[in-house]
């Protein structure tokens, strides 16, 4: 989850620029009015802190491969989010956003991959600075204004879930507890199923089948909570299916009006 260098940029940023003085003292920078790469996006990385909050309104799933990362799912095809138009506005005010989108265009990252020091970078691309008569002052005088001084702490706090969320990561690795997730979804009047793979998800079985210290140790470090969370969350998947089809983007077969059973 931690951010990546500049030449391996994170999902939805374009380009990487460090914020300083000498290049944006008489900066000011100005809410950002949507992010269009968003209506494109099925699935948004989310932190183990948001799995409480995520879990009401998203499936909370794990990316395939060695080195999965928690995502808050909104669509199930590429290419397909059901919560944000095609200009990258939210639909439903009352949906919890995930942080990883709140904190678009910045972030902290190392300039150079050879450094441990993180700076404070945005997207450039973004136009959310620049020489605006609104927005805030990005510094005042030889110091960071407020506004600065906001984005720098939520940036940190998203980096300390982040490296929260690696240990959450490690330790579901390491007890074995992944598998490869499927999701069959039976509209009425549908023949066949639709099927929903291409991710991960924690294995019921073994997850029943742990050893009571075993459980007993994941309670005490949290990291029980959090895989009740996702679990709970995965009924959601028909919550997604059925946004899909109301929004003529479900699949070919599944009627526009047509009920999904849970």
């Amino acid at each position: 989850m931690a951010s990546q260098a500049p030449n391996n940029l994170p999902l939805l940023y374009n380009d990487l620029e460090a914020i300083s003085r000498q290049a944006h003292g008489d900066k000011k920078v100005r809410r950002l009015n949507g992010i269009v790469e968003l209506g494109q996006m099925h699935a948004i990385p989310v932190t183990v802190d948001e799995f409480m909050l995520a879990g009401r309104f998203f499936p909370v799933i794990f990316s395939a491969g060695d080195s999965p990362v928690p995502l808050a799912l909104m669509g199930l095809h590429e290419g397909t989010n059901t919560f944000f138009d095609q200009e990258g506005k939210l639909l439903d005010p009352s949906i919890y956003i995930p942080a990883y989108i709140r904190r678009y265009p910045f972030l902290l990252a190392r300039l150079t991959e050879d450094s441990d020091q993180l700076s404070l970078c945005f997207d450039p691309s973004s136009n959310v600075i620049g020489d605006f008569e609104d927005g805030d002052a990005l510094f005042d005088g030889e110091s960071p204004a407020a506004a600065t001084t906001e984005i720098l702490a939520f940036c940190e706090q998203f980096e300390q879930a982040g490296q929260r969320t690696a240990a959450f990561m490690t330790e579901l690795q390491e007890m074995k507890l992944l598998m490869e997730g499927e999701v069959a979804i039976q509209p009425d009047g549908a023949e066949q199923p639709f099927i929903y793979r291409g991710f991960q998800m924690v294995d019921e079985a073994k997850f029943r089948d742990l050893r009571g210290d075993e459980l007993r140790k994941m309670n005490q470090s949290g990291m029980l909570s959090l895989v009740m969370a996702h679990l709970f969350s995965l009924a959601l998947v028909r919550d997604i299916f059925a946004r899909q089809v109301a929004q003529g983007t479900g699949p070919a077969g599944a009627e526009k009006k047509t009920p999904v059973e849970a």
